[in-house]
């Protein structure tokens, strides 16, 4: 019975808690935890956990919006939302591999040229990214508008350039492209993705993994975000000297342009 409805109702049943799927089976919790150590898993968590990474790439959007549907009022949905990114960030700071991270930021720092390639809604965080990266070294290129332009940014890249692919799912095959020949042309690749069995991961030098797990249509970017933050955290203490050197120089600009609003000096 248990088999049958996870068999049917797969998508929904792996974002269910044991005593929900239960509910909705007509068992009760200990049953449902039973069965998933009969199918020898440790709990019904871990059974959860493959679930979701099994269907994580197949979920449409159609599919997303009816799991929403337990997001009852705007209070609950707030408190859901918010849970899930909490999660989501734990999970990651909990799975980091530190020698990849201090490896990623050598290759940023070393790289000639750094192009950072995503798509969709990844280019929300290839814009933050690159902002920052810029304003702390010389020859970095967001490759993230459309296919054409990635490639025709790409094209000379070498091996004294780092490529930077960020995508979640479900993943860009463009940008999943775009790796392979990076990595073809004898670039170094580093991936920010949501797991080292991303497709992205399979043409990186280098992985770095957020969970961006959301029960909605909408694709949670708080831990990705968070990860890329510290990214660029650590970077510009690599550079340290030659960051203070470029922000002295911008707050000059910046003051001088007025690019950010300063009341006192208004007199309002």
């Amino acid at each position: 019975m248990i088999a049958q409805y996870i068999m049917d109702n797969y998508d929904k049943a792996a974002f269910m808690t044991a005593a929900k799927l239960g509910e909705k089976v007509g068992v009760s919790e200990s049953t449902v935890v039973r069965f998933a150590n009969v199918l020898d898993f440790e709990g019904y968590p871990q059974l959860q956990s493959e679930l979701q990474e099994m269907i994580r790439t197949r979920l449409t959007t159609v599919q997303r919006i009816e799991m929403s549907a337990d997001y009852s009022s705007e209070e609950n949905t707030l408190k859901k939302v918010l849970k899930a990114d909490i999660d989501n960030l734990r999970i990651t700071m909990d799975s980091i591999d530190y020698k990849v991270f201090e490896a990623s930021v050598k290759s940023i720092t070393e790289a000639k040229h750094i192009y950072i390639v995503a798509l969709r809604s990844s280019t929300t965080l290839a814009d933050f990214l690159g902002f920052y990266l810029n304003l702390i070294r010389d020859n970095v290129y967001i490759t993230s508008r459309s296919i054409s332009d990635t490639f025709e940014m790409l094209f000379r890249v070498d091996k004294d350039d780092l490529v930077i692919g960020i995508g979640f799912p479900r993943y860009s095959s463009k940008t999943i492209e775009a790796l392979h020949y990076a990595k073809s042309q004898g670039a170094k690749v580093l991936a920010i993705t949501d797991s080292i069995l991303s497709p992205l991961a399979a043409n990186s030098d280098f992985t770095l993994t957020a969970k961006s797990n959301m029960e909605s249509f909408v694709d949670s970017l708080v831990a990705p975000l968070s990860l890329l933050n510290a990214l660029i955290v650590a970077v510009g203490i690599k550079e340290k000297n030659k960051v203070a050197s470029s922000f002295a120089k911008l707050e000059d600009i910046w003051e001088q342009y007025n690019v950010y609003s300063n009341k006192e000096k208004s007199g309002k």
